[in-house]
């Protein structure tokens, strides 16, 4: 089957439209599972932190549950920051793999906020709630070269983003055939 790679910045709506993809997939009978990197925070990387190498390994569990799913005849969509270019690649060797970038402002996901992480990451140094290594703020977050898809959802609407992502989906499928 397939595993999508979803890589942007937090609330750029990786979540949102894994969701409703997912929705309209279930609606034509594929199976569908969402590797959430929020979620697998709490279980099986609760032991990681956000040091590089740590953040590497985040994703390349992740893909290892995906890639289980994936033998399974199922659509994966693995929504997670992952924001280096080297590893994107690495996961992208894999004939199966796609990559979709969801591209927001940082002026757009500052002001959207929904999680006011950003209003965190952008506190003073010495402010005891300002999140250190905060990617796209104060870590690093390296564009996509060449990514499969690109979303704005900065400008686009969510239902517009869904059914671009929807139909890239159902594009895909027959390339694996």
């Amino acid at each position: 089957m397939i595993l999508i790679q979803f890589t942007g910045l937090s609330g750029s709506g990786k979540t949102t439209l894994a969701e409703n993809v997912r929705q309209l997939l279930i609606e034509k009978k594929y199976k569908v599972e969402i590797i959430d990197g929020d979620v697998y925070r709490k279980t099986i990387c609760k032991d990681l932190g956000f040091s590089k190498e740590d953040r590497c390994e985040n994703v390349r569990r992740l893909f290892n549950v995906g890639r289980n799913f994936v033998v399974s005849d199922t659509i994966v969509l693995m929504s997670v920051i992952n924001p280096y270019e080297n590893l994107r690649n690495e996961l992208r060797n894999h004939e199966f793999v796609r990559t979709v970038y969801l591209d927001c402002s940082i002026n757009n996901l500052i002001e959207r906020d929904p999680k006011g992480l950003y209003k965190k990451a952008l506190l003073s140094d010495n402010d005891p709630d300002k999140i250190k290594n905060f990617t796209g703020i104060s870590d690093i977050f390296e564009t996509p070269l060449q990514p499969d898809l690109v979303l704005r959802t900065d400008i686009e609407t969510v239902p517009v983003s869904t059914h671009k992502l929807y139909h890239f989906i159902l594009n895909s499928l027959p390339d694996l055939a």
